[in-house]
């Protein structure tokens, strides 16, 4: 099968060039590839002819975004949307990545894919408006949900959390639930949507639930880390756009596409970090 994969250079684009190694791929992102420009989307499917089109790209600064709205508006409305409507002209089926910030985090169990969003910042605006834009546009769409995405390369929480364990101390916000989501283990879930026919929404995320200490606690202890896990409020960190203080998300779907649990990804994060830094590539 030949697979285009938006958003190639983002930790999850990564992780799916290996999850879905066994296909042909067709790896993109700027500036081969602008998704949201319709001429840019019309040349690429022109020249790749994939049989099916993955978007990994987004606008993901969560406090940029309340303050350049048009920046967000263009990733993560205007991108999916053009792209959803140049795989649908050719009948060709559209995986579209989206985010728990869709909620508006006052739940008390694990969101599935049937409650109502109620996002309360602009990216999670915009990510709402984006799932609802390939919906419209794509009848073969699945959009995935995901949360709390980390990986070994690029930027992300718990490789922010290993470069400040130099510290000896960390202050981490207790009061924040979530799914962590390990890249690679969301990658194969993917990967296990290729070929399926029930189009629809689905949630993709690190089964179970933590906040960001209990994330961090997890993270030092699979690396043999020697640093003290202070707890802290959301209130002491404030940020321009506020966080969800319960986002964990939960699928109605089959087993089959469920992911490990949250403990499972950290495991398999430390190990896979170990590798590489033995590689002497």
């Amino acid at each position: 099968m030949r697979i285009l994969v938006t958003g190639s250079n983002g930790q999850l684009g990564r992780a799916l060039a290996g999850a879905l190694a066994e296909h042909e791929l067709v790896l993109r992102d700027l500036p081969e590839i602008d998704i949201a420009e319709p001429d840019s989307v019309a040349a690429e499917l022109r020249a790749s002819s994939p049989d099916w089109v993955i978007n990994a790209a987004a606008y993901t600064d969560v406090d940029g975004a309340e303050r350049d709205a048009a920046a967000a508006e263009r990733g993560n409305v205007t991108g999916p949307q053009v792209l959803a409507e140049a795989t649908a002209a050719r009948g060709l089926p559209l995986v579209h990545v989206s985010t728990d910030y869709v909620f508006d985090g006052e739940a008390r169990r694990p969101y599935l894919e049937s409650d109502a969003p109620g996002p309360r910042t602009t990216y999670g605006r915009s990510k709402l408006a984006g799932e609802r834009a390939v919906a419209l546009a794509n009848p073969r769409h699945f959009v995935v949900r995901t949360a709390w995405l980390y990986s070994t390369g690029g930027r992300n929480f718990a490789l922010t959390m290993l470069a400040a364990a130099g510290r000896g101390e960390v202050r981490v916000v207790d009061d924040q639930t979530g799914s962590p989501t390990y890249a690679p283990h969301l990658a194969a879930g993917i990967a296990r949507l290729l070929g399926r026919r029930d189009h629809g929404t689905f949630h993709m995320a690190g089964a179970g639930q933590t906040t960001w200490f209990g994330l961090t606690r997890a993270l030092y202890d699979a690396l043999d880390i020697a640093c003290r896990v202070v707890p802290c409020t959301t209130d002491e960190f404030p940020r321009p756009a506020p966080r969800p203080r319960y986002s964990a998300l939960a699928s109605a779907r089959e087993p089959a596409l469920q992911l490990p649990p949250w403990e499972q990804g950290v495991r398999d994060f430390a190990a896979d970090l170990r590798a590489a830094r033995k590689d002497p590539a």
